[in-house]
């Protein structure tokens, strides 16, 4: 397998950037051209959609000059980041990589934008990714496959693929992510860097297109877990455009140091059933989860096997769930109030349906079918009542188990990383790579996955589970792990 490519540049933790440039040692505009330099050197990669380089470089150049006067940087004073190429951004258009949506200029930008700008973040970039989101490769990208850092005949994952990528690129020191059933975590393991899902309703989901709204989170992709709490500590919490947002943990994100002694007594569950040889586990992530789970035994957490019997169904009911929600929230686009419309529908029913027809993929299509099948009168009951009852399940099953141990883990995927096209044409073995991060998901839980070793020269990320609203706790184990397996 090849190295990861060669960096343009490195970037430092992301608090050194930002005090370096609240004291004049670095300056923003420096950070923002080696970041679109880094872009440009490694665009075979195909991580970027477009850049944001104008209004970056204006917001750059204001940064400076606002230091040089002595007004205050903010805590991510002049760092560059790339968002996801579903969160609405001043300076390129938005088109969740859908053909649909292609030339959308954002009226207005995320509130998770929004909250990082203000305090000095500057946006250069927006990442590829599966078209709305749909997808587990960015190979249903309406416009280009990304490919995975260690190894370009792979993918890096889905559907934050390019945010991922461009993350251990370097082209810059954060990306952000959103995760319905696992996107965000599973292209952190598959292309080696931190993914963090935080609790559903901790993220505002105010100018992101959505996908699924009972499961949708925004969320960072960083080089560390340090990076990833602070940038989570920014825009957490809640926002009155977005009423299912609830109220961050007061001590704040950021602060999750802690010395050895920490992780002494903490119970952990290993979760059989992803574990079990059911599961079609690589030999190669297998392994290296056992080490990771050995050392924090290691440095005294109690290690224990949890059982939640109901998981796995966890993938049959959010391919019930999921698919209901998008066929709703995809309705809106109708080639009628704006994005794409057909220039060839002659009345208003073909002009619903060119418009359709040619700007949905071949994935959103499929979702929008099977979630119009199972709201449909007489299958209601059948599919979409039943799946929500399992559902149910699941975040009991959950919560009764974190009244035994203080944490879950297990790993994120199956495998590593697959070869770009090996599932293109199989939906069912494209939507086995979400079978370890669509529970956690359906129970709104928070999880985060990190690297903690290679299988044949590939990443492997663990992850590590959380109770309700216990997202400080958990940063602050994935700190402790973080240290124990680098």
């Amino acid at each position: 397998m090849a190295d990861v490519a060669q960096s343009v540049v490195q970037w430092l933790p992301i608090a050194e950037i930002a005090a370096k440039v609240a004291s004049g040692e670095l300056k923003a505009v420096d950070l923002v051209e080696q970041s679109l330099r880094t872009i440009a050197a490694k665009a075979d990669y195909q991580a970027i959609i477009a850049t944001t380089e104008t209004r970056a470089r204006e917001r750059a150049q204001q940064i400076d000059a606002d230091i040089a006067a002595g007004k205050p940087a903010g805590r991510l004073a002049g760092v560059p980041f790339i968002a996801k190429d579903n969160y609405l951004v001043f300076g390129a258009d938005t088109t969740a990589a859908s053909n649909i949506l292609r030339g959308f200029e954002a009226p207005y930008q995320a509130t998770v934008v929004n909250r990082l700008e203000a305090e000095g973040a500057i946006c250069v970039a927006k990442a590829n990714l599966d078209a709305f989101a749909h997808g587990g490769s960015t190979e249903n990208s309406d416009f280009f496959t990304t490919k995975n850092p260690h190894d370009m005949t792979r993918v890096p994952g889905g559907s934050s693929g390019g945010s991922a990528a461009a993350v251990v690129l370097d082209m810059a020191p954060f990306a952000l992510g959103t995760d319905t059933g696992g996107s965000i975590r599973q292209p952190a393991s598959f292309s080696g860097c931190v993914g963090l899902k935080p609790t559903y309703g901790l993220t505002s989901r105010s100018g992101v297109v959505a996908m699924a709204s009972s499961t949708d989170v925004m969320g960072p992709l960083t080089r560390s877990v340090e990076d990833a709490a602070l940038v989570f500590d920014i825009f957490a919490g809640q926002d009155e455009l977005d009423s299912t947002t609830t109220p961050r943990d007061p001590a704040g994100y950021s602060d999750i140091a802690a010395d050895d002694t920490w992780i002494q007594g903490k119970k952990i569950g290993v979760i059989k059933e992803y574990m079990s040889e059911a599961g079609s586990l690589e030999a190669g992530v297998r392994q290296s989860v056992n080490a990771a789970v050995d050392k924090l035994r290691a440095a005294g957490a109690e290690i224990m096997e949890i059982s939640l019997p109901s998981l796995p169904l966890s993938l049959a009911v959010y391919y019930i769930v999921v698919p209901a929600e998008i066929s709703s929230n995809l309705s809106r686009y109708d080639g009628q109030r704006f994005a794409y419309t057909s220039p060839d529908a002659t009345n208003l029913e073909e002009s619903y349906s060119l418009s359709r027809g040619v700007g949905f993929g071949k994935e959103a299509k499929r979702r929008i079918m099977i979630g119009t099948y199972v709201l449909s009168s007489g299958y209601y009951d059948a599919y979409y009542k039943k799946a929500q009852t399992v559902r149910t399940k699941i975040i009991n099953e959950f919560a009764a188990a974190f009244l035994q141990v203080d944490f879950l883990l297990g790993p994120t995927a199956p495998t590593t990383a697959f070869k770009i096209g090996e599932n293109a044409n199989d939906p069912l073995q494209m939507y086995l790579a979400d079978v370890m991060t669509a529970g956690p998901s359906l129970a709104g839980i928070p999880a985060i996955v990190l690297p903690v070793g290679a299988s044949d020269g590939l990443p492997v990320g663990i992850q590590l589970m959380a109770a309700q609203r216990q997202d400080r706790a958990l940063l602050t184990l994935a700190r402790q792990t973080e240290r124990l397996v680098v």
